[in-house]
């Protein structure tokens, strides 16, 4: 949630990752649009049915930015004075008050800590400090397994809790949450909330990829949105692997291909960890994608996904009927082979994997 430095064209790739049926030429259906910065990252608004009016783009994204201010003032971990910062500065075990929306992202969040055996975790600050891919981090760095070490003891789920009254207490002075997992999720959700409530039912949200879509769009079909080709390095949004139809539902993508650094030996080390090892996650996933009701559950559940793996994480999504997963997985030989749950939609296939 720190200050971008993307130039607004290359992160808007990223972000939107969206195909629209419409197209921009005379006569084509009306679509109301714009973007904006949050979360140290940009987001991006799109509504079918309402003509382009700058007047509505100014009191829309007025009401918009001022919730997704809020939710920064509690959960980012970049701003010294935000509430989960200030928690995480505490060393008291004391009860430590909380805003109502902050208290249901961090029950959420121990809720998939405990059901999917701690492969998510949102008490890995310390961790993601240590490998220079949180706040107080250098990035580039890989650290001694006695650093590791000593920063898996400063985690661990079952350290917090959140009180019926909305207070967090931990019982170790060092740890730190970091909601990077699940907080984008839950500003795409507000985000179409604020627009549902003035009764816009065909939107279609994104905050860097982490999209809610209700409703159709403009061309009067489901939302198609693009599930991007996993390459190391590779631009943002460049290639896509995959397109899938999405209508009152929610998707999100977590993988390794962005956020990274390599060693001098080549090694790559990518910014989700496996809460076990304390290191990045060593397996043949590149990435994985959600779709679930909405977009606080479908962000949670990529992180904990990636981590399992292919086997393990087909037989837990299997299990839960309300999400579907689709997963990337590199070949010994470098290609791409995508394996979908059960209920993943249809999606369509649009490149060869190498």
């Amino acid at each position: 949630m720190r200050a971008a430095k993307v130039p607004m064209i290359r992160c808007l790739i990223s972000c939107i990752c969206v195909l629209l049926a419409a197209s921009k030429a005379a006569g084509a259906p009306e679509v109301l649009t714009w973007e904006g910065r949050t979360m140290g990252t940009f987001y991006f608004v799109k509504i079918a049915g309402v003509a382009q009016d700058e007047k509505l783009v100014i009191a829309l994204r007025g009401v918009v930015e001022q919730r997704l201010d809020e939710i920064n003032r509690q959960m980012s971990h970049y701003k010294p004075l935000s509430e989960i910062s200030r928690f995480n500065l505490s060393t008291s075990a004391a009860p430590f008050k909380i805003s109502a929306p902050f208290a249901h992202v961090l029950r959420h969040a121990l809720s998939v800590c405990h059901e999917s055996g701690g492969a998510f975790d949102p008490t890995l600050g310390a961790l993601l400090n240590l490998w220079g891919f949180g706040p107080g981090g250098v990035p580039g760095r890989v650290p001694t397994a006695a650093e590791v070490a000593a920063a898996q003891r400063a985690c661990g789920g079952r350290h917090l809790r959140v009180t019926p009254d909305d207070a967090l207490q931990k019982d170790m002075p060092g740890l730190q949450i970091n909601l990077g997992g699940v907080a984008k999720g839950y500003g795409a959700d507000e985000t179409a909330r604020v627009l549902r409530e003035r009764g816009y039912t065909n939107v279609f949200v994104s905050i860097c990829g982490e999209i809610v879509a209700s409703g159709v769009n403009p061309a009067g079909q489901p939302w198609q949105v693009g599930i991007e080709r996993p390459l190391y390095g590779s631009p943002h949004g460049a290639v896509l692997s995959a397109t899938v139809p999405l209508s009152d539902r929610a998707l999100s993508t977590s993988g390794d291909a962005h956020n990274f650094f390599r060693d001098a030996h080549g090694q790559v080390y990518a910014h989700l960890l496996d809460p076990a090892t304390g290191c990045p996650v060593s397996n043949n996933l590149a990435s994985v994608t959600v779709i679930a009701p909405d977009g606080l559950t479908a962000d949670s559940l990529t992180k904990p996904l990636y981590v399992m793996g292919l086997e393990r994480g087909l037989r837990w999504i299997e299990a839960r009927p309300d999400a579907a997963a689709l997963f990337i997985v590199r070949e010994a030989n470098g290609r791409l082979r995508l394996v979908a749950s059960s209920r993943f939609p249809a999606f369509q296939t649009l490149e060869p994997q190498p």
